[in-house]
């Protein structure tokens, strides 16, 4: 998915993502500018271009008890960006989650939320700020919904990310769902790599990035034992919970599929912790 050179304004770009999307707009020649929520105002009041937008923002774990700040995250600052700023494109990074109720995860499915149920917050905030921009009558405003997202240094609340820590410091892991559960999981490389060239050359408005294939919990159980030796165990009382599998053909047929694979990179995530925050497929371009 090779792009030509160009300027990317990268807003959330102390988080997670946001970083390695820097880091590796920076290492393919690209002129970024790096935009955190506080320098957000000072960006909007210049009226400066800003090339290739793509937002990063979002709360994750603690949605539930910010639910003010996951509004203005997920909506009022998609809102004020569209309105202030000066692109060429701008692409929103929103989540698979929002098939949490879906019988299918399409581009085009109808979405289900409650609104009366907290866990329901995320979903509905992020689709609303899909909404905005899929209303916005400019072609280059697209979004993106990204499947769970791995990679070094990854939030300690994602469910990865507390399965690891669980296991470093005490040699074994209580699963909190059952072992039939399943998710899409998807490299931080393999999204950083996709996302310029949808930002810049998206034939559509709204693209799935994921692996397009679900990891059971009890095949990252299996392979934690035969990689570290830790105990792994499921709580008797967990509920199943199985994400609907995640359609990429929209992505596949315009840039190919996405390589990544959790369990051929779970020793990378388990032996270079402590590495700067960058993939498998990265390293392996670096190196």
């Amino acid at each position: 998915m090779s792009v030509d050179c160009a300027v990317f304004t990268v807003i959330g770009a102390g988080g997670f993502i946001g970083r390695a999307l820097v880091a590796w707009l920076e290492s393919e020649g690209h002129v970024v500018h790096p935009i955190t929520r506080g320098s957000l105002p000072a960006l909007l009041a210049t009226r400066r271009a800003t090339g290739h937008v793509i937002d990063c923002v979002g709360l994750t774990g603690d949605f539930r008890v910010r639910p003010l700040d996951t509004a203005d995250a997920h909506v009022g600052l998609v809102a004020r960006c569209l309105a202030g700023l000066r692109f060429e494109s701008f692409l929103l990074l929103s989540s698979t989650r929002v098939y949490a109720r879906a019988n299918t995860a399409t581009e085009d499915a109808v979405l289900l939320a409650q609104p009366s149920d907290p866990a329901d917050l995320y979903n509905v905030t992020k689709l609303a700020g899909e909404a905005l921009c899929l209303a916005d009558p400019r072609p280059t405003v697209r979004v993106v919904r990204l499947s769970n997202v791995y990679g070094i240094e990854m939030p300690a609340a994602t469910f990865l990310g507390q399965v690891l820590g669980e296991g470093r410091l005490k040699g074994s892991v209580l699963f909190q769902q059952g072992p039939l559960s399943a998710k899409d999981y998807v490299s931080i490389s393999a999204i950083v790599r996709s996302l310029p060239s949808i930002a810049m050359r998206g034939q559509h408005r709204l693209y799935n990035v994921a692996a397009g294939a679900n990891t059971s919990h009890a095949a990252i159980a299996a392979r934690l034992c035969e990689l570290t030796g830790w105990g792994a165990s499921f709580d008797p009382t967990a509920t199943t919970f199985i994400c609907p599998q995640i359609d990429t053909r929209r992505l596949t047929a315009e840039f190919g599929p996405l390589t990544s694979s959790l369990l051929a990179d779970l020793p990378t995530l388990l032996n270079l912790a402590r590495d700067p925050p960058c993939s498998p497929l990265m390293k392996a371009k670096a190196a």
